[in-house]
């Protein structure tokens, strides 16, 4: 078979791609809201009631995105396999995968896997991929993406911008270590569900926004997060900054606290793999703290995608 499926299935968002092989390209794609968090919820909600098997009810989602996909392609996709990473292989997700250890190979030697044969229900072979773990944090996902964007780079610091960032240390070809940050989810939480929620508006980074994120940033060196961003509301309150201005300061204030770290680090290279819709406000971010780094767009979407050709290879699951 000439293609497989790419699932990334992360807390906050499901994508399913179809994806050239031989190329590694990618030749549509499928995403929505259905993250492991809204679906673990709906599960709790509406799944057990209905007496549906949690496999059955998980493997619906990504057999909704599926059938998006086939039209567009114009043909079926039943029995074409899918290659699974992220929190899908968690306790809130629907098949429970060991997390691997550090240090872990680049090549993806090491990975803990599950395999779920195809069925009449859902008919796909599944290769679910696990996560890593060190004695006091944990990831799942990201690892794949390290996977395949580490052809050329043996040593440095990965950057992955999420709802949990991960800060991963790669030495000698070998995972050694990482951190999480709560960066998007507390950023997520504030505002939205704070008293700052009527202080800020969505933003883009332009030229005046992006001024006032990097005052965001100086400032979480600076100050203490706890009292800084309470002056988001007095910026409001006393029209210092605009309600969308406001966004990109407490922006600036949640990631510059999360990078912050790095002034410390003495990392041989610094690799941003960035979504495009952080990545603005990360490069800015570091440029504002003077960390060098390398960069390059679609970073992240690329690397989920060869580092599921990688590990599907590794275990012989797509040729």
């Amino acid at each position: 078979m000439d293609y497989f499926l790419s699932c990334d299935w992360g807390t906050t968002f499901l994508r399913v791609r179809l994806v050239d092989i031989k190329q590694k390209k990618v030749l549509l794609e499928e995403a929505s809201f259905d993250g492991i968090l809204n679906t673990f919820n709906s599960w709790q909600q509406t799944g057990k009631p209905d007496g549906q098997p949690r496999t059955d009810f998980y493997l619906a989602k990504i057999a909704g995105c599926i059938k998006e996909l086939e039209p567009r392609i114009g043909s079926p996709l039943g029995g074409v396999k899918i290659i699974i990473s992220g929190m899908a292989s968690s306790s809130a997700g629907f098949v429970t995968v060991s997390y691997a250890g550090v240090p872990l190979s680049t090549d993806g030697s090491g990975l803990k896997t599950a395999i779920i044969k195809a069925n009449d229900q859902f008919r796909h072979d599944c290769l679910v991929i696990s996560g890593v773990k060190t004695n006091d944090d944990i990831m799942r996902g990201e690892e794949t993406q390290l996977i395949g964007c580490t052809d050329r780079v043996k040593n440095g610091l990965f950057i992955f911008p999420g709802t949990h960032s991960k800060h991963i240390r790669v030495r000698d070809d070998q995972i050694t270590g990482f951190k999480t940050y709560m960066t998007g989810e507390f950023f997520e939480l504030l505002s939205r569900s704070s008293i700052l929620k009527n202080s800020v508006k969505a933003s883009t980074p332009d030229d005046s926004n992006l001024q006032v994120f990097k005052k965001g940033v100086q400032d979480a060196v600076r100050e203490n997060l706890l009292h800084s961003a309470f002056t988001v509301r007095v910026n409001d309150l006393f029209d210092i900054f605009t309600r969308q201005q406001n966004f990109a300061y407490l922006s600036g204030l949640v990631i510059g606290t999360e990078l912050k770290d790095m002034l410390a680090e003495h990392a041989e290279t610094v690799n941003l793999i960035s979504a495009p819709h952080l990545s603005p406000w990360y490069c800015a971010a570091l440029d504002e703290l003077g960390i060098k780094y390398a960069f390059s767009a679609n970073a992240a979407d690329k690397a989920t995608v060869q580092g599921h050709v990688k590990i599907g290879r590794l275990f012989k699951f797509i040729p």
